[in-house]
């Protein structure tokens, strides 16, 4: 049956001498695969629809869904939202691809529209905002990430509990006696991205690199204890290299 569904892209791939496998977050079918056909052709017509396979754009497709299909068929497509800044800005760029390559290890084939959406806002939010915004949106998206799949940060940062013990998943008052943990500036920070609201707010975090780099990679390895052979996020220094 045909099917309406917006999709995130994910990841693209050579498939025979002119098509593509685009593997796309969707709305109604979560984590799938696609055929893309005849669109690595030097037609102009062909250069024109390859343009929508990039990975982060957000498009609106007509598909072909079988149930327990390991490739679905994609028949038409358009774009959903139109970046201004996310390709052409090195800062949104970095992040945008690091939220992918996280996605790519995390997503599921089970449809989850809360987290569907999520992902689509964080995106659009990232194109839209500032740079501030743009350079905290990584350990938002992370935060709320994990809420979303239910195992998320718990507590706030007091006087009572000042440390955050991301291993436990929550804020504590005594020092853990493993590594993973934020205190000081580092908790204070931590607790203020948790209760945010609103994009927006993040316009008002300010890190210096050093605190950003161990903030994300704490909040990083607290994802992958949840995924078995979770593997190392290739992006990641490059992201710590732009930001800093």
């Amino acid at each position: 049956m045909l099917h309406n569904t917006k999709g995130i892209v994910l990841r693209v791939t050579k498939y025979g001498d002119t098509s593509l496998i685009m593997t796309a977050y969707t709305e109604l079918f979560g984590l799938q695969q696609y055929i893309v056909k005849g669109v690595r052709t030097t037609s102009k017509k062909g250069a024109n629809k390859a343009v929508y396979y990039q990975p982060a754009a957000i498009l609106q497709m007509e598909v072909y869904h079988t149930p327990m299909k390991q490739l679905q068929m994609l028949k038409e497509v358009n774009w959903d939202y139109i970046y201004q800044n996310v390709y052409s800005d090195v800062i949104r760029n970095a992040v945008a691809t690091y939220i992918v390559e996280v996605l790519q290890q995390t997503l599921q084939p089970e449809p989850h529209p809360e987290l569907f959406y999520l992902i689509e806002d964080t995106f659009k939010q990232l194109d839209k905002g500032g740079s501030v915004l743009a350079s905290n949106l990584t350990i938002y998206f992370l935060i709320h990430l994990t809420e979303t799949l239910g195992f998320g940060l718990q507590g706030k940062y007091s006087e009572e509990t000042p440390l955050l013990d991301v291993k436990e998943g929550q804020f504590v008052k005594d020092k853990p006696i493993h590594p993973y943990f934020l205190e000081g500036i580092e908790a204070q920070t931590a607790s203020q991205f948790m209760s945010l609201q609103f994009y927006n707010d993040l316009e008002n975090i300010h890190l210096n690199g050093q605190q950003r780099k161990k903030i994300l990679e704490l909040f990083q390895l607290s994802l992958s204890w949840h995924y078995k052979g979770f593997k190392e996020i290739k992006s990641l220094s490059i992201l710590q290299a732009v930001l800093h």
